[in-house]
């Protein structure tokens, strides 16, 4: 469980600091030019001029980091599945710690949630800490 809680952490961190540079920064780089940000809203402030410096490295933001980030947060679902899957936590436990990892800065606080519940786990149970998941196959021996 220690692997797969450490590549749980890697990805949680990777997908949580992209999740922040693309909306924190991206989006309001990219939409803040005074013109209507995806048909919903009608104007927005006018911050930087389209087409300038900071709007075109909005623009590359948004576009490459935003694709990086949506592989990357796949890549985090399966990864956090199965950890819980290995962790053995509750259903909502699992969907509240995925859901987390779609906002920005509280998919930093479902990550340390996360790893507090595992390492209890493993400290009341040090056996089940290296143990992998069992396939349900038996060889004989």
């Amino acid at each position: 469980m220690k692997a797969a809680l450490l590549r749980y952490q890697v990805m949680a961190t990777i997908v949580g600091v992209l999740l922040v540079v693309l909306v924190l920064i991206g989006v309001p780089l990219a939409n803040f030019d005074g013109t209507s940000m995806w048909q919903v809203f009608p104007g927005t402030p006018a911050i930087w001029l389209e087409g300038s410096t900071p709007h075109a490295v909005g623009e590359a933001i948004t576009t490459y980091l935003g694709i990086a980030h949506g592989w990357l947060y796949m890549i985090f679902l399966v990864v956090a599945f199965l950890l819980s899957r290995k962790a053995s936590w509750s259903l909502p436990f699992t969907l509240t710690t995925l859901a987390c990892g779609t906002i920005p800065l509280l998919s930093f606080w479902a990550e340390r949630r996360a790893t507090a519940r595992v390492r209890a786990r493993m400290a009341a149970d040090p056996a089940h800490a290296d143990a992998e998941v069992s396939t349900g196959t038996s060889t004989g021996r």
